[in-house]
C-alpha cells in the first residue's frame, strides 16, 4: 500500500489496496491518511453498491440524505446517485460546499464513486482545506469569528435547483459554530459553506451577507488551499466534510457522467472552538 501525497498540505492517492478485502493494519493506515490528508483517492478499485456501502461502513453508520426522507423514497436510501446529462439543467455540487451541513449532526465524509466518466477528460473535483482558509485569516477577525453562530438551511440549496418543498414536507436547518474544532485532530475549522450557509446569527442581513461573501470568497479563489482530483475507471474518493469543501467540475457537456455517493454519518454535533480547547 502506498500513499502518495496529492499537495504538501492537502489530499493523498493510495494504491496498492482492495478496499474490499482491508486488513486491520491497512484499515487504520487508512483511518490515520483520512485525518492527515482530509481527501483520500482510492485508484484501481472494482466494487458494486454493497462494496461501496460496506466499505463505508468501516468508518461509521451510513447517513440517510435528507431528500431520501422527503423527495424521493423509491430509491436505495444508502445510495445519492448523481447523473448528468446533455438535458440536465444543472449538476449536483457545482458551488463549493459541505454536504449537508444543514443537519444538526452533519456528515462525517463522504465516497464517491464515479461509475460512468464523460470522456477522456473533464469531471474533476476540486476540495478546499478549511483549515487552513481559517488559519490564514487575521488575527483580529480569527478571534471576532470564534465567538459567531451560523444558521444552516437545506432550503437554501435546493432553492439553487428550483426545488420546492409539497406542503407536509420538511427540510432540515440547524445552527452552528461559524469556528468549530474537529473532533479527532484538534485543529480549529472555518465551518460556513456558500451552498446551506444562509446567514450569520445576531448580525443584520447586510453585514451577514457582506461577512459570508468574504468568508467564500477567501476560500474559493486562492488555489493554495486547493487539491484537484482526476477521476478514472476505479476510482473512489472519500473527503472529509468537517474540514473541507467541494466543488463539483461541469466542464464536460454534452457527455454524461454518473457517479454514486456513500455518506458516513458524523457522530456529534459541530463543537465551538473555546468548548473543545
Amino acid at each position: 500500500m502506498q500513499i502518495q501525497p496529492i499537495t504538501p498540505h492537502m489530499g493523498a492517492e493510495i494504491s496498492g489496496v482492495d478496499v474490499a478485502h482491508l486488513s486491520d493494519n491497512e484499515f487504520a493506515r487508512i483511518q490515520q491518511a483520512f485525518l492527515d490528508h482530509q481527501v483520500l483517492v482510492f485508484r484501481d478499485q472494482d466494487i458494486d453498491r454493497d462494496g461501496h456501502k460496506a466499505f463505508g461502513r468501516r468508518f461509521g453508520e451510513l447517513h440517510i440524505h435528507p431528500s431520501k426522507k422527503q423527495l424521493d423514497t423509491r430509491s436505495d436510501p444508502e445510495i445519492f446517485a448523481i447523473r448528468t446529462t446533455p438535458e440536465s439543467a444543472w449538476t449536483n455540487g457545482e458551488a463549493w460546499h459541505s454536504d449537508v451541513s444543514c443537519e444538526a449532526v452533519p456528515p462525517l465524509g463522504s465516497m464517491l464513486y464515479v461509475r460512468e466518466l464523460p470522456g477522456a477528460s473533464g469531471g474533476d473535483t476540486l476540495f478546499a482545506n478549511m483549515y487552513e482558509v481559517f488559519a490564514t485569516l487575521s488575527e483580529p477577525l480569527r478571534r471576532w469569528l470564534r465567538g459567531l453562530d451560523a444558521v444552516h438551511d437545506g432550503l437554501k440549496d435546493l432553492a439553487s435547483y428550483n426545488i420546492k418543498l409539497k406542503p407536509g414536507q420538511t427540510y432540515p436547518h440547524a445552527v452552528h459554530p461559524v469556528v468549530i474544532r474537529h473532533p479527532q485532530t484538534g485543529r480549529e475549522v472555518l465551518f460556513v459553506n456558500r451552498s446551506f450557509t444562509d446567514r450569520i446569527v445576531g448580525l443584520p442581513r447586510v453585514e451577514s451577507d457582506a461577512l459570508l461573501e468574504m468568508l467564500w470568497r477567501h476560500g474559493e479563489d486562492n488555489p493554495r488551499f486547493h487539491c484537484r482530483v482526476k477521476w478514472a475507471p476505479g476510482s473512489i474518493v472519500f473527503w472529509d466534510n468537517r474540514c473541507t469543501w467541494h466543488h463539483a467540475v461541469w466542464d464536460y457537456f454534452p457527455n454524461t457522467r454518473y457517479a454514486e455517493r456513500v455518506t458516513i454519518q458524523g457522530t456529534v454535533a459541530p463543537a465551538r472552538a473555546e468548548a473543545a480547547a
